[in-house]
């Protein structure tokens, strides 16, 4: 399994298994769905580098969770990013085939199309090596 499809599905994990996530959001999903109730809460995307080093393959990943609610007002978005947030950060570290060595919050923004629902973008930036 590549390092981001491992990511990727322990982020996955962490969201559905997070009480306050699973209890606010219709559904999470490995991307964005065809159809889903909002609020939701959906990977984004993903860039992948090289991060090895001598004897030790690595990956360096920028990975953004995005969550979607509509409505005249994002509270409710805010406490599900938040929620998001904390469930990324205590997500596994020991994965099928790699291990997060470092797993760092990068920014989030709350942003709304006006003709379209409101999205909370959460970037982290994770290093992991095989192994």
């Amino acid at each position: 399994m590549s390092a981001v499809a491992a990511v990727q599905a322990a982020m996955v994990a962490a969201l559905r298994g997070d009480a306050t996530v699973a209890a606010t959001a219709s559904g999470v999903f490995d991307g964005p769905p065809a159809r889903a109730a909002f609020p939701y809460v959906a990977i984004g995307e993903t860039l992948a580098r090289d991060w090895s080093a001598k004897g030790m393959t690595g990956r360096e990943l920028n990975l953004a969770v995005i969550a979607w609610d509509e409505g005249g007002r994002a509270a409710r978005l805010h406490a599900l990013a938040a929620a998001a947030e904390a469930a990324i950060e205590g997500m596994a570290r020991e994965l099928d085939g790699w291990r997060i060595v470092s797993l760092v919050f990068v920014r989030s923004r709350v942003v709304r199309d006006p003709r379209g629902p409101w999205a909370a973008i959460i970037e982290f930036r994770a290093r992991a090596v095989a192994g």
